[in-house]
């Protein structure tokens, strides 16, 4: 369902603001990069799924 370099919309925004993250690691966890700041965070695939709320761009490979 998710793929590298796919943008998604997080529930709750980051503290700087930035409510895009780009998923830059998949597996047992996800890392995701925050596109505002650039900070990266490594979650749980479990708590990474709960907390999405929608994927906004695909992959170029999707499109």
């Amino acid at each position: 369902m998710y793929k590298l370099g796919q943008i998604v919309r997080m529930r709750k925004a980051h503290p700087c603001g930035g409510e895009l993250w780009r998923i830059i690691r998949i597996g047992m966890d996800f890392r995701i990069k925050c596109l505002k700041c650039g900070r990266s965070v490594l979650l749980p695939r479990a708590r990474f799924e709960r907390k999405v709320k929608e994927i906004v761009a695909a992959t170029e490979e999707q499109e």
